[in-house]
């Protein structure tokens, strides 16, 4: 990545960056290839034995309407496609372009050539094993060029390979969020480097495969702004421009028809429970039960978000441009009215490069995904899983669980609870806190 180009204050300002003194960035170099391969070769398992009921099966008829030239955000029946009964009432996805693209080039290159719904779920897994694989190297890398000790680097680029979230909701779940993470992270980089276009691009690129990190376009924009309106409007411009390109082009490039979508522009401020504090909410009363505008909460992000920006870190370091982009994220994530589980991974390796560097406690880091992770056992999600490999097995303990839906709701209602404490923790810890302390540059070492 070439070195970025700075005026004399701007330098002085920066010395924080994750670029060495000569300014030539330096590339994480393996480890061990041992724990590399044996990461690929866990992944690979889970990817090909496991996947989501919704989400796995929804991905899969994606990509067959769009390999097939069809408009996947019309739903349809594909029984008679995969030969599977569970495909009689598709859901269409929910995501912009990108996605579904990627989905439709899986279909075309394994699916339509081997007709194997396992060899096409491992397929549709290769993009996100992939992502979690160069997510490790580049968190590593940062730290590295950061100046961290190589146990740092090492501690962190494994913690990655093996997280059980991270593990949990790529390769078995099949969900995209380290892809999301992954353009995101690298944006940030590219920030630092001087390299605005590219990083509102691939900035632009990660909101379009799923909307979670636009708190960091944010946090970017208010950066640039306070030290070049103009750089700041033409990193807006190209973001901007980085949108129509992934989102608004591919309509009329593949002739899909946007009338399908428009009626559910509103649907996320519908959407309630998982890991938000709605959960909590249903212990009481069912949302949908209250006033018919009760919906109008899902808009409490909005000005949570706004309020965020005035306590946003003025210093002139990365890792302070990595606090602002872990407390933002947060705020939006702990105000929403539906939180998935997946997307906490977005906030995972923003910690973990604070938390290696010695600049958050270690225990913020083991919260924030031991909780979610809790979670998904009491929302049966990993019933759900067993969906590919173990359909009847996945039916038969779903109609089990149901039967102690009152008590699997009280735990979950608990688990959030303890999300939302260690959630404004970690916003307080970001946006308060002292630099990362460099006497100590090795937070992991006393965990791993």
């Amino acid at each position: 990545m070439p070195a970025a180009t700075s005026t004399p204050s701007a330098a002085s300002a920066d010395a924080a960056a994750p670029l060495p003194a000569g300014g030539a960035w330096a590339w994480f170099a393996t480890p061990d290839r041992r724990l590399l391969v044996l990461s690929i070769v866990l992944q690979l398992a889970l990817g090909v034995l496991l996947g989501h009921s919704y989400d796995t099966r929804v991905f899969m008829g994606t990509g067959y309407l769009v390999g097939a030239g069809q408009n996947p955000y019309v739903p349809q029946d594909l029984s008679a496609v995969f030969q599977h009964v569970n495909f009689d009432v598709m859901t269409t996805i929910g995501y912009p372009p990108p996605w579904p693209i990627v989905l439709g080039a899986v279909y075309r290159g394994v699916y339509a050539i081997v007709p194997q719904l396992l060899v096409y779920n491992l397929a549709i897994k290769i993009p996100v094993i992939a992502a979690t694989i160069g997510l490790a190297y580049l968190v590593a890398a940062v730290l590295q060029n950061l100046g961290a000790q190589a146990a740092a680097c090492r501690r962190a680029w494994a913690f990655l390979l093996f997280n059980p979230l991270v593990l949990y909701v790529s390769a078995a779940w099949g969900q995209i969020d380290v892809i999301v993470t992954l353009f995101a992270v690298a944006a940030l980089v590219l920030v630092w480097a001087g390299r605005w276009a590219s990083s509102a691009a691939l900035l632009a690129l990660a909101v379009c495969v799923k909307p979670t990190p636009l708190p960091i376009v944010l946090v970017v924009l208010a950066r640039l702004l306070g030290r070049s309106p103009r750089q700041a409007l033409r990193y807006a411009a190209v973001f901007a421009g980085g949108i129509v390109f992934f989102y608004v082009i591919p309509f009329p490039l593949f002739g899909w028809s946007i009338d399908p979508i428009l009626p559910h522009g509103n649907a996320h401020f519908h959407m309630y429970g998982a890991l938000s504090y709605i959960t909590v909410v249903r212990l009481f009363r069912d949302p949908i039960l209250l006033s018919e505008h009760w919906w109008l909460i899902g808009l409490l992000w909005v000005p949570a978000l706004a309020v965020g920006l005035l306590f946003l870190r003025r210093g002139g370091g990365f890792e302070d441009l990595v606090r602002n982009s872990a407390a933002l994220v947060l705020i939006f994530f702990l105000t929403r009215t539906f939180l998935a589980e997946p997307n906490v991974v977005l906030v995972l390796p923003l910690v973990l490069l604070l938390t290696a560097l010695g600049g958050l406690d270690r225990r913020i880091l083991i919260a924030l995904w031991v909780i979610p992770l809790v979670f998904t056992v009491f929302n049966a999600s990993p019933l759900q899983l067993l969906w590919v490999a173990f359909p009847g097995a996945m039916q038969a303990s779903l109609t089990a669980v149901a039967d102690y839906h009152g008590l699997l709701l009280a735990t979950k209602a608990a688990l959030v609870v303890a999300w939302q404490v260690t959630g404004w923790w970690t916003v307080v810890s970001c946006l308060k806190g002292g630099s990362a302390r460099r006497t100590t540059p090795d937070g992991l070492a006393a965990w791993t």
